[in-house]
């Protein structure tokens, strides 16, 4: 027991000792004018005496016959009577102890200081894990209370309110930090819903959801990052999910393009920079030994079998991948519907280097884009480093895009990345 307790239980020890007794001890109120009345009553019953006693000599003597000694006896008799009641009820009476009262106080007093100290003190004070804190630092259960009553605050809404944006942003973080990721995720979906093409908000919460799967970016997450880098190409943690993505999917080449896109991004010095250039490292050795990367650069290569010659530069000049539809915009897609892949240069002319298309029934669908596929000699993607490779959805197979066509992108991407996963999820305003 602290040293707190033991001073509050001295307390209110002395307070129920002073208070206590005297409820407990049988004292006798005091009577004003009890001594004088008492007197006059005494000086009264001794002058009937005296009157008896002269009645009893005269009838003895024959003054007084029969008849009068016994009216006379009788009137003495009745007022001695008298005085005899009046001295009775004049009497003081003994006090009974007050033990009720001396129960109710006993009771009532420890409650009532424990609820003072309650509403008025530091109750939490009591806590050892609270204690301990430094003073002026926020401990965990009051982060978490904070958190948590943020939460309620906002899912109690019925209508949305100026600044919601931010709130939910901040308890998806707050969460995240916590390490309560299906919360999280809950409240990233509705800072979303809020702001639809924040790819700051797609990151995190693509961040989010692949912690809930083992760290791992295929799926959903990677669908997230994918349309982050739509939005915003240098964006610092989608550039390095989609690092890890490749990674994860063994295409080291893909790693080594977004982390190397990452890397001046970075904070100089920051932890952060120095593990993104371990990632790096890592992905050059996988990339190396795979045959994905000539030793010594950074240039991807296609992998090849051994025995086999190494692959031409017009091999080299291409990209290819998997063009998938989320399930939402699924519904949406009829078989006869047409499917355009395009590649495009990142700065000029947005006129495509490379296009193809198929039929929407054979989605999901790999692709390859190269110099086959060009729209013209003079638009060629062996002639440029990076692009930009969109799909689109036409119900009408028309070439130029309208409203209502089914749209995603991914890049910018190294010529001769290979394994992308190109996600429609969009519609044309």
């Amino acid at each position: 027991m602290s040293m707190f307790l033991v001073f509050v239980l001295g307390l209110i020890a002395l307070a129920l000792a002073m208070v206590l007794p005297p409820l407990l001890r049988r004292r006798a109120p005091p009577q004003p004018g009890a001594g004088a009345a008492l007197a006059s009553r005494r000086a009264n019953v001794q002058v009937l005496r005296e009157q008896l006693a002269a009645l009893d000599a005269d009838h003895a003597a024959g003054v007084v016959d029969d008849a009068q000694y016994r009216l006379a006896r009788t009137e003495i008799e009745r007022r001695a009577l008298d005085e005899e009641e009046r001295d009775d009820a004049s009497r003081p009476v003994v006090a009974r102890r007050a033990t009720g009262t001396a129960v109710v106080l006993a009771v009532t007093i420890p409650v009532f200081a424990v609820l003072m100290y309650a509403a008025l003190g530091r109750p939490q004070a009591l806590d050892p894990a609270l204690a301990a804190a430094p003073q002026g630092e926020v401990t965990l259960p009051q982060i978490e209370a904070m958190v948590d009553g943020l939460a309620r605050r906002l899912e109690s809404q019925t209508e949305p309110q100026e600044g919601d944006l931010q709130a939910w942003t901040m308890l998806a973080n707050s969460y995240a930090v916590l390490n309560r990721f299906p919360e999280a995720s809950k409240a990233f979906a509705r800072a979303r819903a809020l702001s639809p093409d924040n790819a700051q908000l797609l990151a995190d919460h693509a961040d989010v959801l692949a912690m809930m799967q083992g760290q791992s970016v295929e799926g959903e997450p990677g669908r997230l990052v994918m349309r982050a880098l739509q939005l915003e190409p240098n964006n610092l943690k989608a550039l390095t999910m989609a690092g890890s993505w490749a990674f994860e999917r063994h295409d080291y080449a893909g790693a080594i393009n977004y982390w190397s896109q990452a890397q001046p991004l970075a904070p100089p010095g920051s932890e952060f920079a120095a593990g993104l250039e371990n990632s790096l490292q890592q992905a050059r050795a996988a990339a190396a030994q795979s045959g994905q990367l000539a030793a010594g650069t950074d240039k991807a290569t296609p992998q090849q079998a051994p025995g086999n010659k190494p692959a031409s530069n017009a091999h080299a000049a291409q990209v290819s991948g998997e063009v998938q539809v989320t399930d939402v915009l699924a519904k949406r897609v009829r078989p006869t519907d047409t499917v355009f892949v395009f590649a495009r240069a990142t700065e000029g002319p947005r006129m495509p280097l490379a296009i193809i298309k198929r039929p929407a029934g054979d989605l999901p669908f790999t692709f390859t884009l190269d110099d086959s596929s060009a729209m013209g000699p003079q638009f060629r993607i062996s002639g440029v480093r990076q692009v930009i490779v969109g799909a689109r959805i036409s119900p009408t197979g028309e070439a130029t895009p309208r409203t209502g066509d089914l749209t995603g992108q991914i890049g910018p991407v190294d010529v001769g990345s290979g394994k992308l996963v190109l996600m429609i999820d969009g519609v044309v305003p």
